[in-house]
């Protein structure tokens, strides 16, 4: 059997009660009547196999009571002698279960908490368990094609050519980034397949079940401001249908409405309110409308595409300009030597494009039908597709320096240059708005939803969390970010993966170092002193100064960048101190890297002789 320090027996193996009963002298204390009632559990029997023999002999294995320190640790007391009289006879068919299955292997543990906080728990933040999952390996595949198929990163790879990189450095840069950021996506996915919890429970392991709310909220933050700039980019795709269905011109439009305190023209913003309600109206349905949007969107996302790319390439007469366009940063070029300084200030914003992702992927792991399922989904949909959409977007851009004279990175302004017709037009920016839509309420929703439902689950609904966001990433005025490419790329971009990079590296480094792999889930939803992660009212001081330790390296180099210190300032600062600038400067444009290493290694030496409270291990009987 199977026996749990919360007093749980479940049966492991076939062999008759005949042959187990054999082993009552040695654990009658817990496979009595009496075992909901132990506490703690009596020591119990296991039996292993010398190495130097085929004889069988016991070893004592206890376990703790939930509310001791060190509960759930293993504890040999010592061996008993032989009992091979008593145990030959039992069957060999005991089903032995392996002491550390592989990431793929672990099975799926979600259940209903026990005795549950009433503060703590909806049924949106509640383990999804195995019979309501519906993402498949398809799904999950599906999704990051809906993610991945967006104007922002089509801009994002069209930016490099505007850096000066020729396309091949482009394309490999993206790729790099995207190979990089797949691993804590799927380490991440990991704990949300295994135990059907969101990103704001999982935190709370930790961070702490009050100190998960510090984490959840910056990442809804952050998907409040991309909601809105996605928005913005939707709103702007059926400003340019209705222009061109009206035979007018967007700048003439634009510009003839413009309101100067906003910072966009009338017209625009209706159509912004327009795509807004169109988001809402699929949210209020829940998750699984996601998923159907997610599911029908990434066939039609694909074709479009192509199409686009098949135009560009005819229009331009082949890809020969891009393949010959030589980089601005080889010997004689206008950025000689300085390939490094945007290389790897770019990886970082590439993989700051989806740290986001990569803290609450487990938002949408929960519902994978196993690990496997979670795994090929992300290495599919992630890595390929991201790579496959950044050629095209890069030839694209690449292909209207020729057809335009100039590069046209942003496929909104690029559809509206082409003007093949109303009906021409009203079909690709149909599809950006399918794209922004698919990859809108998929990225940039579900987190911060689920991250405010966190704040007050007895009050707080999904819904509500949802509307929470789209109202907040409006407030943020998007459309201003947009504006220039380098303030995207180097201020928000980068400058949110400074706080994002630490929370990865720290929840990692909990669940698969400190944890291994195994998490309490009743603990994960009880409040109060001597609960496995209350840790000091609440909060794991030990996870906040490893966050604070690692953001601060790159607040400098961002508050540089962003404007912070006064041009003047700055410029005068760096005539003064040339190495120490120099020297922010380079640590930024790591920000995700060394906020993530600063942050897991410190948490590390920090919780170093921490017990895993609360996580019991179970004793089984092996033969």
């Amino acid at each position: 059997p199977r026996v749990h320090s919360g007093g749980a027996t479940r049966g492991r193996f076939s062999t008759p009660f005949s042959a187990r009963s054999r082993l009552e002298p040695a654990t009658s204390a817990v496979m009595g009547p009496g075992l909901a009632m132990a506490s703690p559990p009596a020591p119990v029997a296991r039996v292993v196999t010398d190495k130097a023999s085929a004889t069988p002999r016991i070893r004592r294995v206890a376990t703790r009571a939930s509310s001791s320190p060190t509960a759930g640790r293993r504890v040999r007391l010592g061996a008993s002698p032989s009992p091979a009289s008593t145990i030959a006879s039992s069957h060999a068919s005991r089903r032995v279960r392996p002491a550390a299955a592989s990431l793929l292997d672990d099975p799926i543990e979600a259940r209903p908490p026990n005795e549950p906080s009433a503060n703590l728990l909806n049924e949106d933040l509640a383990p999804v368990a195995p019979a309501q999952r519906t993402f498949t390996t398809y799904d999950i595949a599906a999704l990051w094609i809906g993610l991945v198929v967006c104007v922002p990163a089509y801009t994002l790879a069209g930016s490099v050519i505007d850096l000066g990189m020729s396309a091949a450095q482009g394309i490999a840069c993206i790729a790099i980034a995207n190979l990089i950021v797949l691993a804590p996506m799927v380490l991440n996915g990991h704990a949300g397949c295994k135990y059907g919890v969101p990103f704001p429970v999982l935190a709370r392991s930790a961070f702490g079940v009050k100190g998960a709310n510090v984490p959840a909220v910056m990442r809804a933050l952050v998907g409040c401001g991309w909601f809105g700039i996605q928005t913005h980019v939707g709103g702007q795709a059926i400003f340019a249908i209705a222009c061109a269905a009206l035979k007018l011109s967007t700048a003439t439009v634009a510009s003839a409405h413009f309101i100067p305190t906003l910072g966009i023209s009338s017209y625009e913003l209706l159509c912004y309110v327009t795509f807004w309600t169109a988001q809402v109206a699929v949210v209020v349905k829940g998750i699984e409308s996601i998923r159907v949007v997610e599911k029908y969107a990434a066939p039609v996302l694909i074709v479009l595409c192509v199409s686009l790319f098949v135009w560009a390439y005819i229009a331009a007469g082949g890809l020969g300009a891009m393949l010959s366009a030589p980089s601005a940063f080889v010997v004689g070029g206008p950025k000689e030597g300085q390939f490094l300084s945007v290389f790897l200030p770019m990886i970082t914003a590439v993989v700051g494009f989806w740290a986001t992702l990569s803290l609450n992927i487990s938002d949408f792991t929960r519902y994978a039908t196993s690990q496997e399922a979670q795994f090929k989904g992300q290495t599919i949909g992630l890595p390929f597709f991201m790579a496959a959409f950044s050629f095209m977007s890069v030839a694209i851009t690449s292909c209207s320096a020729v057809i335009f004279g100039t590069a046209v990175a942003d496929p909104v302004a690029l559809l509206a240059k082409a003007d093949g017709g109303a009906l021409t037009t009203a079909v690709a920016m149909g599809g950006l708005l399918v794209a922004t839509l698919s990859t809108n309420i998929a990225a940039n929703i579900v987190a911060p939803a689920n991250a405010f439902v966190n704040l007050a689950p007895s009050k707080l609904s999904f819904r509500a969390g949802g509307i929470a966001t789209a109202v907040l990433g409006t407030a943020i005025l998007p459309w201003r970010l947009m504006a220039d490419a380098s303030g995207y790329i180097f201020v928000w971009l980068i400058g949110y993966s400074a706080l994002l990079g630490p929370i990865a590296g720290i929840m990692i480094a909990d669940y698969f170092l400190v944890r291994k792999r195994t998490l309490d889930v009743d603990a994960l939803y009880k409040s109060g002193e001597g609960t496995a992660y209350w840790y000091e009212g609440g909060f794991n001081t030990r996870a906040m100064w490893a966050f604070a330790a690692g953001v601060a390296p790159n607040v400098p180099g961002f508050a540089l960048s962003a404007g912070i210190v006064p041009a003047a300032a700055a410029q005068s600062l760096r005539v003064s101190f040339p190495g120490l600038l120099g020297a922010f400067d380079v640590v930024y444009g790591y920000a995700w890297f060394v906020g993530f290493f600063v942050g897991a290694g410190l948490y590390l030496a920090l919780m170093r002789g921490e017990s895993r409270a609360g996580e019991n291990e179970e004793v089984l009987y092996t033969a």
